[in-house]
């Protein structure tokens, strides 16, 4: 397909799921689906050349082998989170998978229990079939999902508690635990968590969560449309006027940190760390390490032997850093970053980018200096990169452990050897 293709498609300004596709009728195949808070410029933004330059080969062959695009529009972004992860779960779109299974990506469950919690869980610790989480043998309810990004589910699970408020806590409610009952006392009184609500209005709003998390939220509005006719039938008028605020709520949810969010990769943002380690220049290794949507991607991780090329010493930090970015950029097999982090400062960020720059990259670097504890201070180039210090710390820090436990076991080789 070719941007000039898209004109025939009549994409909104509006938030929705878009699906792109690949031939019609019976034989038609849904390659890939994402989520959009404007369905008109998201689509369009895979037509631009520095995009697509960024998004890697699994993008560019899908986008190449599309021949339509269908969409469905949304009040919400919100909204569109949820159908996302609903019509992934139904269709399994190729493009989707990043090279992961559903073990790598986050799901939304209901706990069952006499007062159920929603949870957010990783696919690896999950039993699909018998429906519990696989380590504590915790029964549940529902599983939702999955959902490509971890972070825009938390802070989706965030804004839909507000209207339909759920428990949340790591240990069940209603165990003898002090600072358990404090945190959700506190929570209650600032309306964070359910108050005043009996086990039924609770189960009706644990219900109303789950068909949202689901994607089903015309079904949700009908039910709750039924719900508020009964409820005024009956002449219990405060229960019927909740529920319409929450009818309300659905179509105005002030969903700014998702907007926000999505206007990044749909995928979240990727990003790459690299570090060395050495002793006076023996076993002198490279590694890379990846955080994705803030989360580490150990299947993508990377160990260098550092080769000292052109004569440089092996525990020349800056030759090293030089060349371990060259090796990397010789596969273009793998996904690029949305920025690449180094350990150091201006000289270490400056070095990255010269490498970048000889092979006609341009993608930004970001470099976390550390203090004389090596404990990180400043983190510089991130607000540019549009990469949070949190971020860059977690996958520096990450590359600095892996450098060391890859470091140790090449001593541990070299040593038996002798």
């Amino acid at each position: 397909m070719e941007r000039a293709d898209l004109s025939k498609f009549e994409l909104p300004d509006c938030p929705g799921v878009y699906l792109f596709t690949e031939g019609k009728g019976k034989a038609k195949k849904i390659l890939y689906i994402g989520k959009a808070t404007s369905l008109r410029d998201r689509v369009r933004s895979y037509f631009d050349i520095e995009l697509i330059a960024t998004r890697g080969p699994r993008i560019v062959d899908m986008v190449t082998k599309s021949d339509g695009v269908s969409y469905e529009a949304t009040p919400t972004v919100l909204e569109a989170l949820v159908r996302e992860a609903a019509l992934i779960r139904e269709h399994l779109p190729p493009a989707n998978s990043m090279g992961k299974d559903d073990k790598t990506f986050l799901y939304a469950v209901i706990t069952d229990e006499e007062i159920p919690r929603v949870l957010a869980i990783r696919g690896a610790e999950l039993d699909m079939k018998a429906k519990k989480v696989i380590i504590t043998g915790l029964k549940l309810k529902a599983i939702h999902g999955p959902f490509p990004s971890g972070y825009q589910l938390r802070e989706g699970l965030k804004l839909i508690r507000r209207i339909f408020p759920f428990y949340d806590t790591q240990k069940p409610v209603g165990e003898g635990n002090k600072h358990l009952q404090a945190k959700v006392e506190f929570n209650r009184q600032i309306g964070q968590y359910p108050k005043d609500m009996s086990r039924s209005e609770y189960m009706r709003s644990i219900r109303n969560v789950s068909l949202f998390l689901s994607g089903r939220v015309k079904a949700l509005r009908a039910q709750l449309t039924r719900d508020m006719k009964a409820f005024a039938k009956e002449e219990r008028f405060e229960e019927a006027a909740i529920v319409r605020k929450q009818l309300f709520a659905l179509d105005h949810i002030q969903d700014v940190a998702l907007i926000k969010e999505d206007r990044g990769d749909d995928q979240g943002p990727r990003i790459e760390a690299y570090d060395t380690a050495h002793i006076s220049g023996t076993n002198a290794i490279g590694v890379m390490t990846v955080v994705e949507n803030g989360v580490s991607v150990k299947k993508d991780y990377r160990t260098f032997k550092i080769q000292g090329r052109g004569g440089k010493s092996l525990n020349d930090d800056i030759a090293s850093l030089k060349e371990i970015l060259s090796r990397r950029l010789g596969h273009p097999e793998w996904p690029l970053p949305k920025a690449f982090v180094v350990d150091g400062g201006k000289t270490h960020k400056k070095a990255a980018e010269d490498v970048l720059k000889e092979v006609g990259i341009g993608l930004p670097v970001v470099a976390v200096v550390k203090d004389e504890k090596h404990r990180p201070r400043e983190v510089l180039g991130g607000m540019r990169a549009g990469v949070s210090d949190a971020d860059a710390v977690l996958v520096n820090s990450e590359a600095h452990r892996f450098a060391i436990t890859n470091h140790r076991k090449a001593r541990t080789r070299a040593m038996r050897k002798i």
